[in-house]
């Protein structure tokens, strides 16, 4: 096999602040979302997903020189395609047909005019497929986990097949003229969940009364609080102790709310209290990490009693508060025996079987007697989940008669590829069972009370599901929050949202084993050991099965979620933790060479990957899954030919100094290696890697990369190196590996950063080795003299550039908080590219960017600007190196914006300044 030398534009270059910035704000976009149609873990944000395919699929210019034969032809057309993706990212433009025909037109002439099929054969929660169907492409995806082929059902193949479809339901007709994309089948989901929930309601809403507040009023239930007790210890006083986090129900100035217990004959209190004198300290809760205490006594309970209470099965609860709806506000509420007699309920009869799996890290709750999925859950919470349930099977039939009624064709099942009356039910049943998939993860014992919200917080606060103490027990006929009708919500607008364009398909199917012919893959594998997605989707599974096994029998066909070929190093499933290394190194490398053999290799292969480094004692850095990510893909036979930093935090994020936070992903495009790849020594690698990486590392920082990226983005040019050789033999005749690749790779990174200083000014010279040893501290001024000397300038110059002070046998650079005042530029005599930098930086972070555009545009006939941007990447990565995260946001932050402040530099420049016109005091004469 050869290696396809025409590249495409993700192995050049990306506008990857836009994508970056576009990508990190999704975080807060939710209404319409396709990830609000239901929880699943570690999605990558859908502006990236959309920009690596389009860039993966569309010529670099540079490859058609029969249309771009000049570097300046090819610069515009580049700078025309990043201004498309620019658009393109954009979140309110994600179903602009317009703009999405114009990629698909890109696509087209990079593809010999055709659009081609894209797999993600570790879909998840399906983001790629999604996107790839977006931009007009087959899209297929493909996971073992049945929870992932679901949603991607959901999202990929189920809206285009009722495309256009106007809703059955009886009373929508007349509401709308026409129907876009999945809009009808979203306004039956609605229309067919409110009918559900006003069953649901007739059926056991008794079980959810209204509470009287004081003044006699009545009031819906948002939520009942509840702490879990064990018994005191303490034979002289064995009362049910309540294991509570906080008393606090709300601290909103003014509407504070907290919960005062006390003993009375032998048995704990509750009243609800509403003034801002409640609990403090130690005083706030009654359990901690460590154990618990008695009220009253304050006898202590430690985590090994409680542990053993809840195994013996003596674990209760406690009613110690009720939250209601106000008008525009919460009322909490006292609890009452009508409340706490309303929750005694039997356990109903088929509830979710299954054990939690064997899973310290993750699974905290069979420490205290909870090992099953419905342990999790209170009676009457069973209760609601399982007659939500039934109900979804009794809206299908409901369905079906109305689509049949409105002359749909009754056709196939769903699952059989039907398009008809049949599907169409199965369709909208599907929908009603993620929302109560989605119910699931608020109506649990697991769910707790925000007081900072004032909201219930969902079982899936993180990737885990923890021991939760005192809990929030939401009423799901409420339309606050967790209430059924919010969840059917957000599965409505999110499949409202879907694209609907062309096919989708999504098969249930292991990576190791299916077929790759022909197919683009873009893909986001499973990291390592972080995320145990099939013990956690197991949570979901076990219900969206009570409700779909009969509709997606093919697909929830198992009692619980496959764990034996799951792709993840676990060490509880395998036996260890070198057997888990193995196992996944094993199947890894696996699916990739058989991707290599089948797939289609005329564009790059893409691969997202959580990069999260760790520091290790030594000072270094270490990640077990990323260096077995690039091991196993070389391994495999492929070429890296670019890896690009994609973040997704939102911006009021500090970076965490020592590692790359902001990075939260990392995208590698890699092709084949050629079968007749030569071999090389270590001496002739890094000679190759000195000679190609320093032009490389420039053009990064000549571009749209921030600072704090550079060295995760240095790794595409460094190990495109390494990958394209066979083998690296050691001086011992080993192999090198990639861990020892990526240190030679950092340590020329540190050479052509340093080698920048011998072009700076002289003033620039001496203040970087002086911030390298000294910082922002004081240090003798002998020593001072002596480097400016070295450097071939003096303390004196130093002063007079402004950027330096000397007292009574003291010295030190000035910082950023004493640089950050107004400056004239046009005044300065002595102005270096460190002033010019720190001022700038110090200026960024206190006024932004449109004041420091106005100070460039006076400054960039005095100072090379080229140069003080490749300072701030130097000082950024000094900064780094030290531990000073301030330093390191402040010099990235200027660095990050460099693009847009000199456009708007630019933009003064050119604009002509007002000039005051002199006053002619002659006055004609009569």
């Amino acid at each position: 096999m050869t290696s396809i030398t025409k590249k495409k534009l993700i192995e050049t270059s990306l506008p990857l602040e836009a994508i970056n910035a576009q990508a990190s704000r999704e975080k807060s976009i939710r209404h319409g979302h396709p990830s609000t149609m239901h929880l699943y873990w570690a999605r990558r944000p859908l502006a990236a997903a959309r920009a690596v395919l389009f860039a993966q699929l569309v010529d670099d210019p540079a490859s058609r020189p029969e249309e771009f034969p000049t570097v300046e032809l090819q610069d515009t057309e580049r700078a025309r395609l990043h201004a498309l993706m620019e658009k393109l990212v954009i979140w309110e433009n994600s179903n602009d047909e317009t703009l999405l025909e114009a990629a698909r037109s890109e696509i087209r002439k990079s593809n010999n005019g055709k659009l081609p099929a894209v797999l993600d054969p570790f879909a998840g929660g399906g983001a790629i497929p999604l996107e790839a169907q977006r931009l007009g492409l087959e899209a297929h995806a493909s996971d073992l986990n049945p929870l992932a082929v679901l949603l991607n059902k959901s999202l990929i193949e189920i809206p285009p097949k009722f495309s256009g479809k106007k809703p059955v339901f009886p009373s929508s007709e007349g509401e709308q003229m026409s129907w876009k994309r999945a809009e009808g089948l979203a306004a039956d989901v609605r229309s067919y969940g409110q009918w559900m929930r006003d069953e649901a309601q007739q059926r056991i809403g008794n079980l959810y009364p209204q509470v009287t507040v004081p003044g006699g009023t009545k009031h819906t239930v948002i939520a009942w609080i509840w702490a879990r007790t064990v018994k005191s210890p303490n034979p002289a006083n064995p009362i049910e102790v309540p294991l509570v986090r906080s008393w606090w129900l709300s601290k909103k100035k003014g509407k504070e709310a907290w919960i005062k217990a006390s003993v009375v004959n032998g048995e704990v209190q509750y009243e609800v209290r509403h003034d801002s004198e409640g609990p403090k300290g130690e005083e706030d809760g009654t359990v901690g990490r460590k154990g618990a205490y008695a009220i009253g006594d304050g006898t202590p309970m430690p985590l090994n009693y409680i542990r053993s209470e809840g195994r013996a099965g003596r674990m209760g609860a406690h009613l110690i508060a009720v939250v209601a709806e106000g008008e525009r506000s919460r009322l909490y509420v006292s609890p009452s025996q009508i409340h706490i007699e309303a929750s005694l309920v039997d356990r109903p009869d088929y509830v979710p079987e299954g054990n939690l799996p064997k899973n310290p890290r993750d699974f905290k709750t069979p420490n205290y007697g909870l090992t099953t999925w419905a342990d999790l859950f209170t009676n009457r919470q069973l209760v609601a989940l399982t007659s939500l349930s039934d109900l979804v099977g009794e809206a299908r039939e409901r369905v079906l008669e109305d689509a049949l009624a409105s002359g749909m064709e009754p056709g196939e099942r769903l699952e059989n590829g039907g398009t008809g009356a049949e599907a169409y039910a199965d369709a909208v049943a599907t929908y009603l069972a993620l929302a109560v998939g989605r119910q699931t993860d608020r109506l649990s014992s697991l769910a707790s009370w925000q007081s900072v919200g004032e909201k219930v917080r969902n079982v899936f606060g993180r990737q885990a599901i923890p021991m939760v103490w005192d809990y929030a027990e939401v009423n799901l006929f409420s339309d606050s929050s967790g209430g059924f009708l919010g969840n059917l919500e957000w599965v409505r607008k999110a499949l409202e949202h879907t694209p609907a364009v062309s096919s989708g398909e999504a098969v249930q199917v292991n990576a190791a084993t299916r077929d790759y012919q022909d197919l683009v893959i873009s893909t986001d594998p499973p990291y390592y050991d972080n995320i145990g997605y099939s013990d956690l989707s197991d949570y979901f599974y076990v219900w969206l099965r009570r409700s779909l096994s009969s509709i997606h029998s093919k697909t929830v066909g198992t009692m619980l979620t496959p764990k034996s070929e799951e792709l993840v190093a676990n060490p509880y499933r395998h036996g260890g933790k070198d057997a888990a290394e193995k196992f996944f190194i094993a199947g890894f490398n696996s699916v990739f060479k058989r991707i290599r053999e089948t797939a289609n290799t005329e564009v790059p292969l893409t691969v997202y990957y959580a990069y999260k480094q760790q520091e290790t004692k030594s000072g270094g850095t270490s990640s077990t899954g990323w260096h077995t990510l690039l091991d196993g893909l070389i391994e495999s036979g492929w070429e890296i030919t670019a890896t690009w930093p994609m973040r997704s935090e939102r911006g009021g994020r500090l970076i965490s100094v020592g590692s790359n936070a902001l990075a939260s992903s990392i995208v590698l495009a890699c092709r084949p290696r050629p079968d007749n790849a030569t071999s090389t020594t270590r001496r002739a690698f890094v000679a190759t890697l000195r000679s190609e990486l320093p032009d490389a590392l420039r053009t990064l920082m000549q571009g749209a990369i921030a600072p704090v990226d550079l060295a995760q983005a240095a790794i595409g040019p460094g190990i495109s190196v390494f990958s394209r050789y066979a083998r690296v033999r050691e001086s011992d005749g080993s192999d090198m590996g990639v861990k020892d690749a990526l240190l030679l790779i950092n340590s020329t990174l540190d050479e052509v950063l340093g080698e920048q200083e011998s072009d700076f000014d002289s003033d620039t010279r001496f203040a970087v080795k002086w911030y390298r040893t000294y910082g922002w501290d004081q240090a003798n001024s002998g020593s001072a003299d002596q480097l400016a000397r070295s450097s071939d300038t003096s303390i004196g110059a130093l002063e007079r550039g402004g950027i330096f002070e000397a007292r009574g046998g003291k010295a030190r650079l000035l910082s950023p908080e004493q640089l950050d005042a107004e400056w004239d530029v046009q005044a300065d005599t002595r102005i270096s590219v460190w002033e010019s930098t720190v001022r700038l930086s110090a200026l960024m972070a206190k006024e932004g960017a449109e004041k420091v555009a106005e100070v460039l545009a006076n400054l960039q006939s005095r100072v090379d600007l080229d140069a003080v941007k490749e300072l701030g990447f130097l000082l950024f990565h000094e900064a780094e190196k030290k531990k000073n995260t301030q330093d390191a946001i402040l010099f990235n932050g200027l660095v990050s914006a460099w693009g847009d402040v000199n456009e708007a530099a630019r933009q003064y420049s050119s604009t002509p300044k007002p000039v005051q016109q002199a006053f002619d005091f002659e006055e004609e004469e009569d």
